[in-house]
This record gives C-alpha cells, sequence and structure tokens, in this order.
C-alpha cells in the first residue's frame, strides 16, 4: 500500500514539472503582445505555463510551431517541428552513431534568442524518451 502510494504521488509531481495549459486570459498581457508583434498574422494560440514563462503553440505556414515567452514580455525561443530526416547530415549521423539503439520520434530546429540555433530530437528507448540538443555540427549540447 505504501509503494502505490508513493507511486501515485511520483506520478502527480511528474505531471506538475511539465507544462501546463493556461486560458489566454491567464497570460501576462506583456507575453500576448510579444507574441502579436512577433507572430502578427497567426490567430489561434494554445497557451501553456512552462516553468515561469509561457509557451505559445501555434500554426504558421503549414508548420507547427512553438514559442516561449517570459511574463515580462520578453522572447526566449522558438521551435518549429521538422521530420528527423530533415535534421542537418551531422545531426544524423551522431543520433545513428550514439542513439543507434533509440527511436527518434520527433525532431525541431530551435531559434534561441541569442540568435543560436538547436536541433532537438525527442529520443525513446524501452519507452523512456528524452530530449538532446545538437549543435549543426552534430554536437550534443544538452540532454
Amino acid at each position: 500500500m505504501k509503494t502505490l502510494l508513493m507511486l501515485a504521488v511520483a506520478a502527480l509531481l511528474a505531471e506538475k514539472a511539465q507544462a501546463q495549459k493556461v486560458p489566454a486570459a491567464q497570460v501576462p498581457a506583456a507575453a500576448k503582445a510579444a507574441f502579436k508583434a512577433k507572430f502578427p498574422a497567426v490567430k489561434t494560440v494554445a497557451w501553456e505555463k512552462e516553468g515561469a514563462d509561457y509557451e505559445a503553440g501555434f500554426k504558421q505556414n503549414g508548420q507547427t510551431m512553438s514559442a516561449v515567452i517570459t511574463p515580462a514580455g520578453v522572447w526566449q525561443e522558438t521551435e518549429t517541428d521538422m521530420k528527423a530526416a530533415q535534421l542537418p547530415a551531422a545531426v544524423r549521423a551522431t543520433l545513428a552513431r550514439d542513439y543507434k539503439t533509440y527511436q527518434v520520434k520527433e525532431a525541431a530546429t530551435i531559434v534561441k534568442a541569442d540568435g543560436r540555433t538547436v536541433y532537438e530530437a525527442e529520443v525513446s528507448k524501452a519507452g523512456k524518451s528524452q530530449d538532446v540538443l545538437f549543435t549543426a555540427d552534430g554536437k550534443v549540447v544538452a540532454q
């Protein structure tokens, strides 16, 4: 019984650690204004709370995207989904070499506020997934 209770608490904490959907009315005006300034043509936005920041999910030019913005309206990054086959060749080579027992579930290009571009691959093995970030030349920058 004690083990079951601990598992339930761990699952609840894990769920809370992930992004949570929030109504647009609860998103600070500065964050919404910053989003509108950067993506003026986007009409439909799904907002989530991601840590202290807000993430806007949307589609633009047929692509699924998201933008992370602080409550004060400072843009942090924009992520654009892509197929794993569209990752740079060096990233695909690193995945094939260092993650050959993993399945690549999703991929994305992330443009950071400082202008850096990184590539994200969500890899999965034995039912467990993790995001790995790469530079264009295939070096791992974060897991």
